[in-house]
């Protein structure tokens, strides 16, 4: 188990239960030993449902599987592996997806169409389906409304830390309650959420309403985080709300009953996203890059994302180095909209350039200061628009070289 990342949270948030949901998590070893691999979570009859997943041309088996499904609106169970991504694996992945689905099916009497899965871990390597579906039996025994912190501990790889969250918000009066649980490190960069993450909630939102809150969401969350620029083959992002909450129905996303849970749904998934950016592999250093002024919010998305992905600008900030000149160097190079002579510079507060050269009388000790810090605050005003966007990342270490190149070791 690798050191937990000097960027993690003081505290594990401890998760209410939620009402329509069990969790569960086993050691099935599917390829670590002496640890919590394997995790089932069960929701409540009508349950509906929503997800993202990866862009990736090469997706996983179960993020096949998980797109089948979506369309029929319905969960009652999620079943997730560490250790094997089951991706790249042909028949032998489908193969694997239907077998387990069929297991969880019969073990809980649902529908095969309502069984989601997703694994996560190495690439290639044939799932040993048989040890999975050989736990089902523990799993289904161990439901329980408080199993939220084995579940997120049980999906982690690479990271050092588990990754929870919980909100709490009304509709039409009536409090309801949000719980997430995510998994990354590696293999991260914004397209869809390369990630694992897994949501749920008591509300009664029906699935068209809740696909367009959970996408809206991700926008703003997984989508503006990154690692390493690497987007996985097995993202998925799913979103179940069980129904149990006693409040007033809900038509659509646009509903004004929704607006205290949309901003509590966004709220949690910016928390999540950011948990993966803090544990980033070998990071040291959390990054906020701000960009303003651009000519969209797309663009100044895109330029935002090329500060947070530039390995050279990562190194600097793993090393300390006040270098600004490096920031300059990503926001020429990310092909959007710029102008040298009104671009604006600012790390830590302190702007270092503005108008095409270094401000008049810069004082590097400010800026030196706060690269030593955790927290480093980047902040870009193209001078263009009103185009606006913020991006997570983090430094770039010799461990992040050293977990990757060990990785199935």
């Amino acid at each position: 188990m690798l050191d937990r990342s000097p960027l993690a949270p003081a505290q594990t948030p401890t998760l209410p239960p939620i009402a329509g949901v069990r969790l569960s998590a086993a050691a099935c070893e599917i390829r670590y030993k002496g640890r919590k691999d394997a995790t089932l979570i069960e929701f409540a009859p009508g349950s509906t449902v929503a997800g993202v997943f990866t862009r990736s041309l090469a997706p996983s088996a179960p993020v096949d599987l998980c797109r089948k499904h979506l369309k029929g609106k319905t969960a009652r169970a999620i079943l997730v592996n560490s250790g094997n991504a089951n991706a790249f694996t042909g028949k032998l992945g489908k193969a694997a997806c239907d077998r387990s689905a069929k297991a969880v099916s019969e073990t809980l009497g649902c529908k095969i169409g309502e069984v989601f899965l997703a694994s996560t871990g190495v690439i290639g390597e044939p799932l040993p389906v048989e040890k999975l579906v050989a736990g089902l039996d523990g799993l289904h025994r161990d439901l329980s409304g408080g199993g939220w912190a084995d579940a997120g501990a049980a999906i982690m790889t690479t990271d050092t830390f588990p990754k929870l969250a919980t909100r709490q918000a009304k509709i039409g009066g009536v409090a309801v309650t949000i719980n997430g649980i995510a998994k990354g490190s590696g293999m991260i960069a914004p397209d869809m959420a390369t990630m694992l993450a897994f949501v749920a909630t008591d509300a009664k939102i029906p699935a068209p309403a809740l696909q367009k809150l959970l996408s809206a969401g991700n926008e703003r969350s997984f989508n503006c985080v990154t690692v390493d620029g690497d987007t996985s083959t097995s993202d998925t992002l799913l979103l179940v709300a069980t129904g149990q909450a006693k409040h007033a129905p809900v038509k659509s996303a646009a509903d004004a009953h929704l607006k205290a849970f949309r901003a509590a749904l966004d709220d949690l998934l910016i928390d999540l996203a950011v948990q993966v950016a803090r544990d980033g592999e070998g990071a040291t250093r959390l990054m906020t890059i701000d960009v303003t002024g651009a000519v969209s919010d797309k663009s100044a998305h895109r330029i935002a994302l090329a500060i947070g992905n530039s390995p050279l600008v990562k190194t600097a900030v793993a090393g300390a180095d006040a270098n600004w000149g490096r920031i300059v160097m990503a926001v020429g190079k990310a092909g959007e909209k710029a102008e040298r002579d009104k671009l604006k510079i600012s790390i830590g507060g302190t702007t270092v350039a503005a108008k095409g050269q270094r401000v008049a009388g810069y004082d590097e000790a400010p800026v030196a200061a706060h690269m030593k810090g955790r927290e480093i605050a980047i902040a870009v005003d193209l001078g263009l628009g009103r185009g606006k966007a913020r991006v997570w990342s983090c430094d770039l270490t010799h461990g992040y070289i050293a977990i990757n190149g060990d990785y199935r070791s």
